[in-house]
């Protein structure tokens, strides 16, 4: 992207969009407000993952039914899954979001717990190594091993398959949550990884507005359109460019044109 006048422009206008929604009155309407309910860090970090592996959908659906899974395993998230007793998946029998029902969340379970005796924390599993730019690898290095635990055919649809270019949009927000750190008090900041290195969630929604405003050219939402997106970012904001997903994803929502707020459209700046 061009550090022209357009460049300046845009910038200055997503800083002051996702200043604007980067707040705690985001936090009550928002899957965010799940893990926002607990103070252990491994409850925080369990239900902030079910909660965005939930996130497709109405945010009022979602929030309904991230809080009825969790009541259903007694608002101990990582009690309930270290609990080595197979009984306990009694109290998710009958579970349903969409297309995901109590044979999924229990497999979904069912990893964690494996995760957790054997790492303690996802958090290594997402730390990128040494020559990975992103934490894409940490993903497919984080779904190998909940693959590892028992499941159907059907249950493969709820994680993201990054060797086959998926947008991994739910873990992706799930990273933004556990890892970026500022004083506004809606993302947590409890993992060590570095922040320039995430990737921007991506959705219809989002990939609309980056389009619009010439921070995306592909027009498939793919892994190569986040790293596309993310690049765009990282020019915005070195440090932290996910920050920017506040702002994608609250112009997304708005119904007027983005184009009354910037001056110029990609292109039309001399130079």
């Amino acid at each position: 992207m061009e550090k022209g006048k357009y460049f300046l422009d845009l910038k200055f206008f997503l800083d002051e969009a996702a200043e604007f929604f980067n707040c705690p009155e985001f936090i009550p309407e928002d899957p965010i407000c799940i893990p926002h309910r607990y103070q252990m860090r491994e409850d925080i970090e369990i239900s902030a993952f079910l909660a965005a592996i939930m996130a497709w959908g109405n945010r009022k659906t979602i929030i309904t039914k991230a809080s009825e899974l969790l009541e259903r395993m007694h608002n101990h998230p990582f009690e309930f899954i270290m609990d080595d007793n197979p009984k306990k998946y009694k109290f998710v029998e009958g579970f349903k979001h969409r297309t995901l029902n109590d044979e999924d969340i229990i497999f979904l379970l069912e990893g964690l717990h494996f995760i957790y005796k054997k790492h303690q924390s996802p958090e290594k599993l997402f730390m990128p190594r040494q020559n990975e730019p992103d934490t894409s690898g940490g993903i497919q290095r984080f779904v190998e091993l909940m693959l590892q635990s028992p499941h159907s055919k059907r249950s493969l649809k709820h994680l993201p398959n990054i060797e086959k270019g998926s947008a991994a949009k739910r873990i992706n927000m799930f990273l933004r949550w556990m890892v970026r750190k500022d004083d506004k008090g809606v993302d947590f900041g409890l993992w060590y990884i570095p922040a320039n290195k995430l990737l921007c969630p991506l959705d219809v929604h989002s990939g609309r507005t980056a389009r619009e405003l010439g921070l995306l050219s592909r027009p498939q939402n793919d892994l190569k359109a986040v790293i596309e997106l993310t690049s765009h970012l990282r020019e915005l904001d070195a440090n932290d460019p996910i920050k920017y997903d506040f702002a994608l994803f609250g112009l997304s929502m708005q119904k007027t044109s983005l184009w009354t707020s910037i001056s110029g459209r990609p292109g039309d700046e001399e130079g």
